[in-house]
Formats: structure tokens, sequence, C-alpha cells
């Protein structure tokens, strides 16, 4: 297969794997924990409450920006034709602008915003490039 189109390819394959991954667990914490009397597909909603809740509410959206990011870096790079770590962290800076959408659209307390921003993205889609170069390594 020609090298760019695997290349992109490999850029829409992590990047839906890793929504995938995202969103199953932002539906999960939804039903784990359940905030009372607010519709979760309301944005103003919570935006109005996110302030308020407790650290169990961020849980899963931690994990949801952390192994979505994992999981799409991870498809990406072993997809990729080349520079399979660059491709991961294209992965990484892609979900990293969304998180920082997000953070924005539904402001929640700063050390969730912090700590998401800073470890949820970047780092994570390194070790995803990492795990791609193992897995890649092994099939050559």
């Amino acid at each position: 297969m020609n090298p760019i189109l695997r290349n992109i390819i490999a850029v829409i394959a992590g990047w839906l794997g890793g929504s995938i991954v995202n969103m199953g667990l932002i539906q999960t914490g939804h039903k784990l924990f359940p905030i009372v009397g607010i519709d979760p597909n309301d944005m103003n909603a919570l935006a109005e409450i996110m302030p308020t809740l407790a650290s169990k509410y961020f849980i899963f959206p931690f994990l949801a920006h952390a192994l979505g990011t994992l999981a799409g870096a991870t498809i990406a790079g072993w997809i990729a034709a080349n520079h399979k770590m660059k491709f991961a962290l294209v992965i990484g800076g892609l979900f990293l602008l969304g998180g920082i959408m997000v953070n924005y659209m539904l402001p929640g307390p700063t050390w969730f915003a912090i700590t998401d921003i800073l470890i949820a993205y970047i780092p994570m889609a390194w070790i995803g490039g990492q795990i791609a170069l193992k897995i890649s390594s092994k099939q050559e």
C-alpha cells in the first residue's frame, strides 16, 4: 500500500478508535456516577454544575481522555508506514486540542484541568507510540 495513503489511514483510524474508547468510558462514567437531575447530553447544564461536583465525577473523564488517547496513538503508530512515533504524537495533539476545548466549554475544577491537560494527552500518546514501536518490531 502507498505509504502516504497508509499514514492517512493511520491518523483516521487512530482518531476514530481513540474516540470510540473515549466515548465508551464517558458513557460508562455517566452510568456508574450519574449526576442526579442532569441530562449528560445537556452541555449548558453540565457547565453550570461542573465546578460543584465531587472528585469521583472526574475519574471517568480523565480515564476517557487518557485511555482514548493511548488507544488512538497506539492504533495510529501501529498502522503508520513510517515515523510511527510522530503519528502517535499527532493523535495526542489532536486529542489535546479537543481536551482544551472541552475544558473551556465545561470548566471544572482547576486541579482537573491541569491534570487532564498535562497527563492525559501527550504522555499517553508517547506511551502509545512506544507500544506501537514494540508491536511493529515484533512483526518484522
